[in-house]
């Protein structure tokens, strides 16, 4: 399959063909629209290899995400960043193109962090490997974690090894009844304290919040916060956007902001994780105004369902750093073949 792929790429460049690269098609709706000839990977796929002791899975990135994961759960491990799949088809590669995060992330890292090597193919129709499969080898390091989160604008993932993690020893979710501020203040009290959270959420009057560990730990930090114990499948609801907050047609926001930046007071209805970090807001306020008003508090805004995919999806780039997106794109997609404009107009 691998030299498939290769094949179609250099006939995409001697033919002058943009390509939109696909996996599962489960985050087909976020970002902006692309055009081009199908480039599908869903048939590009396996494990290769899996080291329970040593942490670390490497597959092809049309593996499906959840064959990985039932696979590491077998051994007691898991992707420690609780990756989205918002559908039974969505993969490895494109959870890495992707770089989305769930409710665990501020506490063990993102999508990035895990990636510890890679095989791409580039827009001049090599295959490079970048990175390793063991937390010490660090050669191209920097270059592997790009492709986190660039959509594929970048080249073609073929390979991608990860670090993965032990799952806790004891979970228990507890609720409070307290209003987003309250809820809020409390996640700031707690912060500063040893406590073995791994997940918040506040909507609707209520924080939940999730706790992870030993089973001592856990029990120990129960006693002293209180609440009532709530059900876990709150988490999985968030992370796949099956809770009834995101069945919204509005406008969805996904807000990026320090922890401790107040409410913004922007119109529509709010959820908020990752301690008060990240917050998705249902909204028809117009996207340049709420940006204005999220980037004055120290944060960036992306529009990310619900939208004609024509206009700024993402928080637009200052000059400069848009000048070095452009340059990092002309090193590894000379051409422009792949999901162009996905990310940005002229990329």
């Amino acid at each position: 399959m691998e030299d498939v792929l290769i094949g179609r790429v250099r006939q995409a460049i001697a033919d002058g063909m943009p390509l939109r690269i696909r996996g599962g098609g489960s985050k087909a709706f976020y970002g902006r629209h692309c055009d081009g000839a199908a480039l599908d990977l869903s048939a590009h796929r396996g494990v290769i290899a899996y080291d329970p002791a040593e942490l670390v899975i490497t597959a092809r990135a049309g593996t499906p995400l959840a064959e990985i994961e039932s696979l590491l759960a077998d051994d007691g491990q898991m992707l420690p960043f609780e990756p989205p799949h918002f559908s039974s088809r969505a993969t490895l590669g494109g959870m890495v193109a992707a770089g989305l995060s769930g409710p665990r992330r501020p506490w063990v890292g993102s999508v990035r962090d895990a990636v510890l090597g890679i095989k791409l193919l580039n827009g001049r129709g090599e295959v490079l490997r970048l990175g390793g499969q063991v937390m010490k080898n660090v050669a191209g390091y920097d270059l592997s974690r790009l492709m986190a989160g660039a959509l594929g604008t970048l080249g073609v993932l073929l390979e991608v090894s990860l670090k993965v993690l032990p799952r806790p020893a004891e979970e228990l979710t507890l609720a409070f009844e307290l209003d987003a501020e309250r809820a809020a203040a409390r996640l700031r009290q707690w912060g500063r304290q040893p406590l073995p959270v791994s997940a918040t959420l506040i909507h609707a009057g209520r924080l939940h919040l999730r706790l992870s560990g030993s089973a001592q730990g856990v029990r120990a930090a129960r006693q002293m916060l209180g609440g009532e114990p709530s059900d876990a499948a709150i988490w999985q609801d968030v992370r796949e956007h099956t809770l009834a907050f995101f069945q919204t047609p509005r406008p969805l926001w996904r807000i990026s902001l320090p922890p401790a930046a107040p409410d913004l007071n922007l119109p529509g209805e709010q959820l908020s994780e990752w301690g008060g970090a990240l917050r998705w807001l249902a909204s028809d306020l117009a996207g340049e105004a709420l940006r204005r008003r999220v980037t004055a508090a120290g944060g960036h805004a992306t529009l990310f369902r619900h939208h004609d995919g024509r206009g700024e999806v993402f928080q637009p780039l200052a000059p400069p750093l848009f000048a070095l997106h452009r340059r990092v794109k002309q090193a590894l997609d000379p051409h422009g073949l792949f999901n162009p404009g996905r990310m940005y107009e002229g990329l």
